[in-house]
């Protein structure tokens, strides 16, 4: 493991891994050590006076026309009415059909999370980046993995790093087989210790509480779809869910216009659910060619839709690129939750959604594993991954050829 609070070292470091890649060796072994600790690099965004080179991103990428006063029209659906009558649902799907049809986000309210778990959970975070760089480095993020503690993913990546940490853990649903109502809580035990059982108990409470949010968004999602029973196609296909919730953190940075939180991407999952702390604002969606500020609404959550969601609808609704800014002066913080199906499940949408399928059948398993090892998330993720499933000679079959082979994944 590489420890760097320096910016000339970090870029000098990474430059070195690229080189040593591209010569057939690896930095690993100039320097005698294992692999896959010596990939790491942790950097202490705390302490950078300037951006690092591989934070340093693409113009194409940072400098896109923005809009930065023109706010995207994000729709507040109130999920407590669209439960309690007729009408609250056809207002609320109403408002989603229209979202969904245009950029896929939408805001909730009615959600009946308490606002004091919601402050606890946001405080959480918080509590958690403030500890020193080796405390947090206890829940280090292992190569392949989706759970645990990075700073700018450079456990996966040398070049356009995201400025921020995030901590990351898994949550089954209660139904899902094996869970003992307690994964979360028992992670956190677990990982940092008898003294963060509190703090995995207050993610353990609100991430049953996403269950509930999620369960009615799928509702009133399968309602605008045409699927009705309250959604019943897309409610059951999520009541054992895998899901996981992913605290952020984007520190103050010196030169924001040349660096981004999370670059553009559509999010692999099928939706996600974000909180942001306050009004600090960070969210962007790519519409009409602009990047358009998302304001967050006091008390509601943020959603929008993933790639397993576009697939499960055969492509009706769309995921959307988006992206997160950082600011000079204001740190940011933001809790989300990405609804996920259990690992085996298959993803197929439901019969009469589109006499040609866009895409093949797949599990979760086999997309998370392809965006963690792979391939980086990005616009064309699901394309990418329909063309990593099937042998080339099929490419235009409508059904999946399986997990890929050894020999398809060397070559992704």
């Amino acid at each position: 493991m590489v420890y760097i609070s320096n910016a000339q070292d970090a870029s000098k470091l990474v430059v070195a891994m690229v080189e040593s890649a591209r010569g057939g060796g690896t930095l690993a072994a100039k320097r005698g050590e294992a692999d896959d600790d010596a990939a790491v690099v942790v950097l202490d965004l705390w302490r950078q006076p300037k951006i690092p080179a591989p934070f340093v991103w693409p113009r194409a990428d940072v400098a896109l026309p923005s809009s930065p006063t023109r706010e995207l029209d994000v729709p507040v659906v109130d999920l407590a009415a669209a439960l309690r009558d007729a009408a609250g649902m056809r207002r609320a799907v109403a408002q989603v059909a229209a979202a969904c049809a245009s950029h896929g986000f939408f805001q909730v309210s009615g959600h009946g999370v308490p606002p004091s778990l919601a402050r606890a959970a946001l405080d959480g975070a918080a509590g958690f980046f403030r500890l020193p760089l080796a405390a947090k480095q206890r829940a280090r993020r292992a190569p392949g993995t989706v759970t645990g503690y990075t700073a700018a993913h450079a456990d996966r990546f040398v070049s356009n790093l995201p400025w921020k940490e995030t901590l990351s853990f898994g949550h089954r649903h209660a139904n899902a087989a094996g869970n003992n109502n307690s994964s979360v809580a028992d992670y956190f035990s677990s990982t940092l210790g008898d003294s963060f059982k509190h703090l995995g108990e207050v993610y353990q409470e609100y991430c049953e509480a996403m269950e509930e949010v999620t369960k009615t968004i799928m509702a009133v999602l399968g309602e605008s779809l045409g699927v009705g029973g309250g959604g019943g196609y897309y409610r059951e296909f999520f009541e054992d869910s895998s899901s996981i919730m992913r605290c952020n953190y984007y520190p103050p940075c010196p030169e924001p216009e040349r660096t981004l939180g999370t670059g553009p991407h559509c999010d692999p999952s099928a939706l996600t659910v974000l909180l942001q702390d306050g009004d600090v604002d960070g969210l962007q969606v790519l519409v009409g060619g602009a990047w358009r500020p998302v304001r967050p609404e006091p008390g509601a959550f943020v959603v929008n839709i993933g790639d397993t969601f576009m697939a499960l609808t055969n492509g009706r609704y769309k995921s959307c690129l988006h992206r997160a800014v950082v600011h000079r002066e204001q740190e940011r913080r933001s809790l989300a939750f990405f609804l996920c199906p259990r690992e085996d499940r298959v993803v197929r949408p439901p019969a009469g959604a589109g006499e040609r399928r866009l895409y093949p059948d797949f599990t979760w398993a086999d997309l998370m594993r392809f965006t963690q090892r792979h391939y980086r998330a990005d616009t064309r993720t699901l394309d990418a991954f329909a063309r990593w499933l099937r042998p080339p000679a099929c490419s235009g079959a409508a059904t999946a050829a399986g997990p890929p082979t050894a020999t398809q994944a060397a070559t992704v």
